[in-house]
């Protein structure tokens, strides 16, 4: 599946908020750490606003906080801010082709399972495969932490 730009900055976005949920995060430092033009991740930000995902606090420190509940909010919901998730299902309706037909019933099928699979990932369970990866990489090929790891040279 390859999505749009946009969907990606909002995916990033949210994901950081998140992560973050007792801190405001500025538009700023999001851009800078997943290297977004700025003007872009601000469309970004004004479309999740708008559903609700994220609130924009003003003044001194401000910026963007998490608005939504992570346990409830899920990739699908983001996605879709963004992308056409419809399946084109008038497109197979008009196939006169019984090979035709039983392709599109396939991608049909295919649509379905993935839209069924970003409805089921939380946020918070993204939040937690990323924890897991992070914990991994910080690991040694032993292992061992690298904190752990230079102390044994020390």
């Amino acid at each position: 599946m390859r999505l749009q730009k946009s969907t990606m900055c909002g995916l990033y976005a949210v994901l950081e908020l998140a992560a973050n949920p007792d801190r405001q995060v500025s538009a700023g430092d999001i851009a800078d750490k997943y290297d977004i033009s700025l003007n872009h991740l601000a469309k970004v930000l004004r479309t999740l606003v708008r559903a609700r995902l994220i609130e924009s606090v003003r003044g001194p420190g401000g910026g963007y906080r998490f608005a939504g509940n992570p346990k409830r909010v899920t990739l699908l919901d983001i996605i879709a801010l963004f992308e056409d998730t419809g399946l084109d299902l008038q497109e197979a309706a008009s196939d006169e082709h019984e090979e035709s037909r039983a392709l599109h019933k396939v991608l049909r099928d295919i649509d379905e399972i993935a839209m069924t699979t970003l409805r089921s990932v939380s946020i918070t369970s993204l939040l937690k495969v990323i924890d897991t990866e992070r914990r991994k990489t910080e690991r040694g090929p032993n292992g061992a932490s690298a904190r752990q790891s230079s102390a044994g040279r020390a």
